[in-house]
């Protein structure tokens, strides 16, 4: 991908525009989560419900830190897994906004230089599907813009992706509860 696109991109993001990014699963629709306009323009965006959590991209473990408390389950599923097409559950830090999560923030560290270099550029961004919610699993470009539009989104486009969704977890101190089971199978969380 071109760098001036991406380049677009981060200037977008600092703007308060939603970015349409690929990841290692789906393409996501990611706003600065810092910024609650952008925010609010993601659940409009989505026709998402405003009791709906939101999921937070990272480019690292040290990102990762800022946003949640890390417990040793999770420190060794981390180590394992990420980046990769996985999304862990952990207690957030009081500085994710509550329009973001209440309680728990659930974390995406993709798999994908496009993705982690815009969070490592931009900070924390939102990591949820770019689709209308319940609508068709992104896999493209144009089955993300024919959903959400374009209106202030700029697409990075990196081909079709793989449609497997992510496997949502949350580690607990003597178990791993599975939300979804996706990418990551059953039997490697556990292996």
């Amino acid at each position: 991908m071109r760098t001036t696109r991406l380049n677009k991109a981060i200037s977008g993001i600092r703007e308060g525009k939603l970015i349409v990014y690929p990841t290692d699963t789906l393409y996501g629709l990611a706003a600065d989560i810092f910024n609650a306009s952008a925010v609010k323009k993601i659940y409009q965006v989505k026709r998402r419900p405003l009791d709906l959590p939101l999921p937070v991209m990272v480019s690292d473990i040290s990102m990762l830190k800022k946003i949640a408390y890390m417990t040793p389950p999770a420190e060794k599923i981390i180590a394992k897994f990420l980046p990769g097409p996985l999304t862990i559950i952990l207690k957030k830090k009081q500085i994710v906004p509550d329009s973001i999560t209440q309680d728990k923030v659930a974390i995406r560290m993709p798999k994908n230089n496009i993705a982690l270099y815009l969070a490592s550029c931009s900070g924390p961004l939102t990591a949820t599907s770019a689709n209308i919610h319940g609508g068709q699993d992104p896999c493209t470009i144009d089955i993300a813009r024919k959903q959400i539009g374009t209106r202030n989104i700029i697409y990075l486009d990196n081909g079709t992706l793989p449609c497997i969704p992510s496997t949502i977890i949350e580690p607990t101190e003597d178990n791993i509860i599975i939300y979804r089971e996706g990418a990551i199978k059953k039997e490697a969380l556990y292996g």
